[in-house]
């Protein structure tokens, strides 16, 4: 009787489709048993398995790799086809061989685009063999082919998952992540108002700092992460000069987390405001705002990052009532030139008027939009002109 792997509730169709062409191969071979496995960790986990008759060992069983059929076929040790286990000493004395009842076997390694083994695609009969020939090797390097093309986009995204995970436990757990301070000044008379903590992280990946943080949410590391960089950026505050406040990022899911209070418990809070960044819609406003009642009413301000670069940095605007609204650098790039943009920046100066916010333009570079911004009311602004992020001195 055929057997194939169990069904389960969280199985998916592609999980389905690549059962059948395991089975299908098994029979065109005449074959006892097939089975797909992964390499992971040095172990070999068995993925799909299909029988005539009772199944070997349950999907998700994994053995050492080291000492079986399938790293031997990848390091060539023995050929892809095997006519008679009993007459290859190697085979001969793996216990896989006596426990699984193999003889016959044949195994082909199954690729991946990056060029990276995912694992291998074996059947094995439990008598010997002498038909198998190198048209049957084709036949399951072609099955091995169209099942690595199905298992690839998840597989490379789960390799990826699990090293971003590895990059940012070390980070965490090193401390290596970097601040840097950029300042936010007086636009009428360059004076310091304040400073920006950024994040630098290490050279490799060659990533920014927004997809190593969006990379840590993914793998639930971001609150962690985001913790420890306000940990670092409040360590430099007694270095800068005593009027000058503090900004800090942070996004909703550690406003929510419960930890940010102890984070900034000893802070003084009159001298620091968080900056919200968030570029999705957020749904949970009232518990946000709840979470950070306390914390305002003790000094702490609360600005929003990149108003204006699109529709939830509005409604962040509408619904936390922040301090301070900080006008996107796209907003303000070349703003002297665009009647649009010194429009829209106009109506967002006017808004912050009349809510009482204060209004900080990001990214100026240059005179001519320093002065389109003094035309417009606004008051303060940082960017490049001004000042580069940079470590304390």
């Amino acid at each position: 009787m055929r057997k194939v792997t169990p069904p389960q509730q969280s199985q998916t169709p592609l999980h389905d489709i690549i059962e059948s062409a395991v089975d299908l191969a098994r029979i065109c071979l005449r074959m006892d048993v097939a089975f797909i496995t992964e390499f992971k960790d040095g172990r070999r986990i068995f993925r799909h398995i299909a029988a005539d008759g009772t199944l070997p060992v349950q999907p998700g069983h994994a053995d050492p790799l080291a000492e079986s059929y399938c790293q031997y076929i990848i390091d060539g040790a023995i050929p892809s086809i095997v006519d008679d286990s009993h007459i290859y000493p190697i085979l001969k004395r793996l216990g896989c061989t006596e426990a699984m009842q193999i003889r016959a076997h044949l195994g082909v390694p199954i690729w991946l685009s990056d060029g990276s083994v995912f694992g291998t695609f074996c059947c094995y009969s439990r008598s010997p063999s002498s038909t198998l020939r190198a048209v049957d090797v084709d036949g399951m390097a072609r099955f091995a082919s169209l099942i690595a093309s199905m298992l690839e986009q998840r597989v490379l995204s789960e390799r990826a998952m699990e090293q971003a995970t590895a990059r940012l436990s070390e980070v965490i757990d090193r401390r290596t992540l970097g601040i840097a301070y950029q300042p936010i000044v007086a636009l009428a008379d360059g004076a310091i108002l304040g400073y920006e903590a950024l994040s630098r992280f290490p050279a490799t990946p060659a990533k920014g700092p927004a997809e190593w943080f969006e990379d840590a949410h993914k793998v639930e590391k971001g609150t962690q992460l985001e913790l420890l960089a306000i940990e670092l950026a409040l360590s430099g505050l007694a270095r800068l000069p005593p009027q000058a406040y503090l900004s800090l990022n942070v996004s909703p899911q550690s406003i929510l987390s419960g930890s940010l209070a102890a984070c900034l418990a000893t802070a003084p809070l009159e001298r620091l405001a968080l900056e919200v960044t968030e570029h999705v819609p957020v749904e949970e406003y009232a518990a946000i705002a709840a979470s950070l009642d306390g914390l305002r009413r003790a000094g702490l301000r609360l600005a929003i990052d990149d108003a204006g670069s699109g529709y939830a940095s509005f409604r962040h605007i509408l619904q936390l009532r922040p301090d301070i609204i900080k006008l996107d650098q796209s907003l303000i790039r070349e703003i002297d030139l665009d009647p649009g943009r010194r429009a829209l920046a106009s109506a967002l100066t006017a808004f912050a008027r009349d809510t009482g916010c204060d209004v900080v333009a990001e990214g100026v570079e240059t005179e001519a939009e320093l002065n389109a911004l003094r035309g417009l009311g606004i008051k303060a602004g940082q960017g490049y002109l001004f000042g580069r992020p940079a470590p304390l001195g």
